[in-house]
């Protein structure tokens, strides 16, 4: 072999080697980015829960006042709304 030949092929098995790392990289940080997403959409669901239970206490503790302090003198606050 000559040495021209000698050098074409050390350079197309650097660029082949290149290509493999440059994919294996790629594909790291495309599972990092699927576990991150995966990890945001689990918090994400995890304060949403949070806020309906906290919501739903919340409501029934407004109505648990209402029906105590209801003094059976007015209508109901469901049927004393003003309509828009």
């Amino acid at each position: 072999m000559t040495w021209s030949r000698v050098l074409v092929l050390c350079c197309l098995s650097a660029v082949v080697l290149l290509a493999a790392e440059n994919r294996q990289k790629l594909r790291a940080d495309e599972l990092r980015r699927e576990h991150y997403e995966e990890q945001r959409n689990e918090f994400e669901n995890f304060v949403e829960e949070q806020s309906d239970e906290q919501e739903e206490r919340s409501r029934e503790a407004v109505e648990q006042w209402r029906q105590w302090h209801y003094d059976g003198l007015h209508p109901s606050y469901l049927y004393n709304r003003h309509h828009i």
